[in-house]
């Protein structure tokens, strides 16, 4: 009871943050009633783990999750302050949807400014069908618009975050990356750089799954899983590519007829370089075909821009201390307080 009133405490100061923002509203009242309904489903991780009713299998996978966890702490530097060893069962797919917009002849995306996180180029919603109907309004303005389903989120170290039922869907070495890359947000985050913030969690979370299963003599997932971090730099890079040019496009001064017919060219373009790229990898592989499936536009190419642009740039600083994940962390941590132009620069390095 004691855990429970600290959590609801916790939920109740975000409310009062949330509602007290000039920017208030609906959708501010969406997101504090989410985090407390999903606050009000946790429980220790133990509990579960000595309850003879639960599953075998979600106590195997709680016990993977505890020794990712003590992993991260010890080995990686990570936070070790309450968050992943609560669980808590959502009863849907996943915890919340992302929604990525941006205008038709710009790749900048639409930014959505909030407390606490800053302005960041998504908007996110624990409710499936209110991102689809926020997604269908900015159809109807004008914009192209992308809805990503999300697994786990950070609350940046303000909540001791729960492992999700979401998660545990995922694959043994996927499911350590992501804890991986969501308590990498509790050491740096600039508010209202969401390419940086991103890209330092996903270098952090591609370091510690290669330290994870070197640590476990785990081989041959290591090797499976350089193969894929390998192909999807590969297929992002071609996507950031293809933002550039289409910058580039939408600066020309074409007529809006003869932009729109050049913009189709160049996604089939990019389909086309992805159906090469793909031709030379060996077969069995981890595929990337959901990369580029459905529709492409400019929300989601900024999608992915948003997760990768800057991580070739972070992870040579990486290489270039080392692989010490201690500096990395602090030199983060001063970039992300920092000038934008620093973080910019570092970004570009790679």
């Amino acid at each position: 009871m004691l855990l429970q009133a600290r959590v609801l405490t916790a939920a109740a100061r975000l409310a009062v943050l949330l509602l007290a923002t000039p920017l208030g509203g609906c959708y501010y009242l969406h997101v504090t009633a989410g985090q407390l309904d999903l606050n009000a489903r946790r429980v220790p991780i133990e509990s579960v783990l000595s309850d003879p009713a639960a599953s075998p299998g979600l106590r195997d996978r709680l016990a993977y999750v505890n020794e990712v966890r003590l992993f991260a702490a010890a080995e990686l530097g990570l936070p070790d302050n309450g968050s992943y060893t609560q669980y808590a069962d959502l009863g849907r797919s996943h915890v919340v949807w992302n929604v990525f917009a941006a205008p038709e002849f710009d790749v900048a995306p639409k930014r959505w400014c909030l407390p606490v996180a800053g302005c960041v180029a998504y908007r996110g919603y624990f409710d499936e069908s209110k991102a689809r109907r926020t997604a269908t309004g900015l159809v109807r303005r004008g914009y192209d618009v992308h809805v990503s389903p999300v697994a786990a989120y950070s609350t940046l170290g303000h909540f001791a975050d729960p492992v999700l039922s979401s998660m545990l869907r995922y694959d043994d070495v996927t499911l350590a990356a992501l804890l991986f890359h969501e308590l990498a947000h509790q050491v740096a985050y600039a508010p209202g750089d969401s390419d940086f913030s991103e890209a330092f969690a996903t270098v952090v979370e591609f370091e510690g799954t290669r330290r994870w299963l070197e640590a476990r003599g785990r081989d041959g997932e290591l090797e499976g899983f350089l193969e894929a971090r390998r192909r999807f730099f590969a297929v992002a890079d071609l996507m950031v590519a293809a933002r550039a040019g289409l910058a580039g496009l939408y600066a020309s001064g074409l007529s809006p007829e003869a932009m729109r017919e050049a913009k189709a060219r160049a996604f089939e373009s990019l389909r086309e370089d992805y159906r090469k790229l793909r031709a030379g990898w060996n077969p069995g592989g981890a595929s990337m075909d959901g990369l580029l499936e459905g529709e492409l536009n400019n929300a989601r190419l900024g999608a992915i821009s948003t997760y990768h642009r800057c991580v070739p740039g972070l992870t040579a600083e990486l290489e270039r201390i080392g692989r010490d994940l201690e500096a990395f962390y602090a030199l983060a941590r001063r970039l992300a307080a920092g000038p934008a132009v620093e973080r910019q620069v570092a970004c570009d390095a790679g």
